[in-house]
């Protein structure tokens, strides 16, 4: 059970909530939660956007039922999480990795980039949205000192364009990404270097049991919850 601290707007659509417990089970950057909601059968996969000891922040957007009912939720109220699932990210790949997030991807990159700055890397990072109303994050990226880029689909805010108009532009040895599949996709397309794509995908249990979330790879079938979110370039089926 976590206590909710916080719960408040910060950007269109989008909520910071911060959470009190036991957060020893989130080993790597790139995990992500499941949350269980009153009255909903199916719990909540929302990704892991940091860790400070024992508080946890999540980030997630107003998009159905549930996460609306997240978004109402209010301080001292209780929620059941299943935490540290996932294999998360692998960041012993390069010295100057380029972060590329697009939405609701952008979250697990904040501790993906704390954890590559600790390890002596140096991370750039780009921020994809559709338009102005919908950047978050950018200072707290720049706060860690990385070299940040920002992306909006109308020009409303920083370069006009996707992430890959941005990449282009950065020098980089290795890539980390998380977002939509069509952003995938671009990535896919316009990336130089391998890289590891962070996966969402409708999920049963969160565990690996119901397999549910399983996708043909180069290796085989895997579970997304389980085996992934993260899925190393040279493994997947596009």
């Amino acid at each position: 059970m976590y206590k909710i601290i916080s719960n408040q707007k910060i950007a269109k659509d989008v909520y910071e909530m911060l959470l009190e417990g036991d957060t020893s089970k989130i080993t790597a950057p790139g995990q992500f939660v499941n949350i269980k909601l009153e009255g909903k059968f199916l719990r909540r996969p929302i990704s892991v956007c940091d860790v400070k000891e024992n508080i946890l922040t999540l980030i997630y957007k107003t998009v159905g039922d549930g996460t609306e009912q997240m978004s109402k939720m209010k301080p001292g109220e209780m929620l059941d999480i299943l935490t540290g699932l996932g294999n998360g990210y692998d960041i012993s790949k390069s010295k100057k990795p380029i972060l590329i997030g697009g939405g609701v991807g952008v979250p697990p990159l904040y501790y993906l980039a704390k954890k590559l700055i600790e390890n002596g890397q140096k991370p750039s990072v780009i921020l994809g949205f559709n338009s102005s109303d919908e950047v978050f994050l950018e200072e707290k990226f720049r706060a860690l000192g990385c070299d940040t880029y920002v992306t909006t689909a109308d020009g409303s805010y920083g370069i006009k364009g996707f992430v890959t108009d941005a990449l282009n532009g950065v020098e980089y040895d290795y890539f980390y990404t998380c977002g939509p599949m069509p952003m995938f996709r671009a990535v896919e397309n316009a990336a130089k270097t391998s890289g590891q794509f962070s996966f969402e995908e409708r999920m049963g249990c969160g565990f690996g049991a119901c397999m549910g979330c399983s996708c043909k790879t180069k290796g085989g079938y895997k579970r997304i919850c389980k085996d992934g979110p993260v899925l190393e370039r040279e493994e997947i089926i596009w």
